[in-house]
């Protein structure tokens, strides 16, 4: 029998299949890549962990390597500093918690163990100028010195906000303190060569004052979450 083809059957026919095969092609390609992509996502997290802790440059097996040599525990926290997931395992507590689930009794913590010496690692997410800003901010175990840091944006202003990608502009946060006396976090970015409080204040970068806000904005709201628990290591 002859189909005819310039029915609106055959039309209605045809295009359904070529839909159902295009919708089966699309889910088989997305199961496929789905494996790599989750890996890709857990090699960058990683590289921007310790590229916190000043560790840089290496290939994706190296940064597995470092890592797993590095950070001895990705736990979960709460508000009064109480651990909650220990993260002993690795890659199963902390490590796991996206920033859109973080809360104030839900807090991812890195504790790494660098030339000997103790570092927490602290994320951190925020508002630019026009998309999503984020991070991480290394603390000696004073838990109160920058010891290194390392910011990521989504769509910031190429040459302007977007530098806070840039190597010179995170590296300027070392030493620096987050928290006051009183325990306010004092860490903050002001106008390009207007720094006063030295033990605080960074240089912004010229052009790009919203995004610097979003930067300081950032520090305020996710490093007072850790307010109780930084606060016990500075106890004398």
């Amino acid at each position: 029998m002859k189909l005819n083809t310039n029915s609106n059957t055959y039309t209605i026919v045809y295009a359904s299949i070529v839909v159902i095969v295009v919708a089966f092609l699309l889910a088989f390609v997305s199961q496929v890549l789905e494996g790599p992509s989750k890996a890709n996502e857990r090699i960058d997290k990683k590289k921007q962990i310790l590229s916190a802790l000043n560790i840089r440059g290496l290939d994706n097996k190296q940064v597995e390597d470092e890592y797993a040599k590095v950070v001895s525990a990705d736990c979960i926290i709460d508000s009064k500093g109480k651990v909650v997931e220990d993260g002993a395992g690795k890659d199963q507590n902390g490590f796991t918690v996206d920033s859109k689930d973080i809360t104030p009794d839900y807090l991812p913590l890195y504790v790494c163990q660098v030339g000997g010496a103790t570092k927490y690692v602290i994320p951190l997410s925020g508002k630019g100028l026009w998309g999503s800003i984020w991070g991480y901010i290394a603390l000696n175990e004073d838990g109160n010195t920058v010891y290194g840091a390392y910011f990521g944006h989504q769509s910031e202003t190429a040459g302007l906000g977007a530098r806070i990608s840039d190597l010179d502009f995170q590296e300027q946060f070392k030493g620096k303190k987050v928290m006051s006396g009183d325990g306010a976090v004092a860490l903050k970015v002001v106008k390009k060569g207007q720094v006063k409080e030295t033990d605080f204040e960074c240089d912004g970068i010229s052009g790009a004052t919203l995004t610097m806000n979003g930067v300081t904005a950032m520090f305020a709201e996710c490093i007072a979450r850790y307010h109780a628990f930084l606060a016990s290591k500075q106890q004398p």
